[in-house]
């Protein structure tokens, strides 16, 4: 018997809520948990459960692009007919922790019967409706953070650090900009390449030497589609096709607009006779990459924007999927140290669904942030553009490698720790 994603308390009896109203939730919670970074393999997991718990029959299929819904009185035969159905058009959701949770949370009580459904309706509406509190300083901060500690984990210089957080920052503000602005929104990430290799290339040209691609790398860490990536291949293995090659497509068209800004600009740098200088100045201690993983996973928590009292479940759960990586890849391979950090964080986030009756998403998004292989399929693409195609086709090997480990880990988790609640 498959069990519900939410609570387990017995089903409510619906005296005063007909089934329009009990399907305006549905649909409502559908749409609320696509916007908010659910999965589809998750969210129609969710759905069904819930309508099963209010009494509903639903049919539920989840793209990145749409959500389709399909109700029926339960009881039904299966030739019978829907009722209702609702096809809904909508943008790639972003991971909000924040907000997932608190609908977690009005599902909870819609379903224990301490909250009216049609209330329930309107809260959920409500939470969309709410403007986010973050800082915008912190935002763009938090890009510039990520961006100096991943150059510290790539063990760069500490020139390369600072010329990569200065970017992460003009890069967070160009993002905060976009907000609101389709035009800009939809070539964000070739301008953000564009402007981040033009600036590494002249600032290694003209002021400090520097690794100019680990700079690069290390600024668009944030822009990388690596968890899209990620969620893409575990949906393609859940047979949830459509809407894993919908999300394959869309990460592989971000990383071309990355590696064609990252190409323009490289272009141009030569067209201006900007050759960066060769590093001479040393790398930084290895102490600095644990230094660094700390800021990192505190950015983490803010760009996942998590409430306040989860950045230290947020920050401990990134940690824990490098660290595991880190050794795994020091005593076995790579590609077997990615493994055992899925299937940790896999576990874990299935254990803190069930102890803390809070949605896992917590612990798996952040964790598997640091594992997640964006960075190699940037460079597969950027090496392809070069016209290394040899090397281009074995960093995708590395890429597929990676991707397959990873997925393999997360759903063995979900072996060792079965998951009770869809999110």
């Amino acid at each position: 018997m498959t069990t519900p994603p939410f609570a387990e308390p017995e089903m409510p009896t619906m005296k005063q809520d007909d089934s329009i109203t009990r399907m305006r939730f549905v649909v409502e919670l559908a749409r609320r948990l696509h916007q908010y970074g659910a999965a589809a393999p998750r969210l129609e997991s969710a759905i069904d459960s819930v309508s099963a718990r209010l009494g509903l029959h639903c049919d539920s299929l989840s793209t990145p692009t749409a959500l389709i819904l399909s109700f029926a009185k339960r009881g039904q035969d299966e030739d019978a007919l829907s009722e209702h159905t609702q096809v809904i058009r909508l943008s790639p959701g972003d991971v909000n922790l924040r907000r997932m949770c608190e609908v977690d949370e009005i599902a909870d009580r819609v379903i224990a019967g301490t909250l009216d459904i049609g209330e329930g309706s309107r809260l959920l509406r409500a939470i969309h409706r709410r403007r986010d509190a973050r800082n915008r300083i912190d935002t763009a901060a938090s890009y510039g953070i990520a961006a100096a500690a991943v150059a510290a984990i790539l063990h760069s210089t500490w020139a390369d650090i600072a010329v990569a957080g200065i970017i992460g920052i003009l890069i967070g503000a160009i993002a905060l900009a976009s907000e609101g602005r389709p035009r800009l929104g939809a070539s964000f990430e070739a301008i953000s390449a564009l402007l981040a290799t033009l600036i590494a290339t002249a600032a290694g040209a003209f002021l400090v030497p520097l690794d100019v691609k680990a700079v690069v790398l290390a600024a668009l860490i944030v822009l990388l589609p690596g968890l899209s990536l990620t969620t893409a291949v575990r949906e393609l293995s859940t047979q949830h096709l459509a809407s894993g090659v919908a999300r394959l497509a869309g990460a592989m068209m971000s990383l071309l607009k990355l590696a064609f800004g990252t190409l323009a600009a490289t272009q141009i740098g030569l067209a201006l006779h900007w050759v960066p200088q060769a590093v001479a100045a040393p790398a930084v201690p290895d102490w600095a990459q644990w230094v660094a993983l700390g800021f990192g996973c505190l950015s983490f928590a803010v760009l996942f924007q998590a409430a306040r009292r989860d950045y230290p479940l947020v920050m401990a759960s990134a940690a824990l999927g490098y660290v595991v990586a880190y050794y795994g890849s020091s005593a076995f391979t790579p590609d077997f140290g990615v493994f055992l950090a899925g299937l940790a964080i896999g576990a874990a986030s299935n254990l803190y669904a069930r102890l803390a009756r809070r949605p896992g998403a917590l612990v798996r998004e952040p964790g598997i942030i640091l594992l997640v292989p964006g960075s190699v399929g940037f460079r597969t693409l950027s090496l392809m553009f070069e016209r290394d195609v040899y090397l281009g086709l074995d960093m995708g090997f590395t890429l597929l490698a990676i991707l397959v480990a990873l997925v393999a880990g997360l759903l063995f988790g979900d072996l060792l720790v079965a998951p009770r609640r869809s999110l």
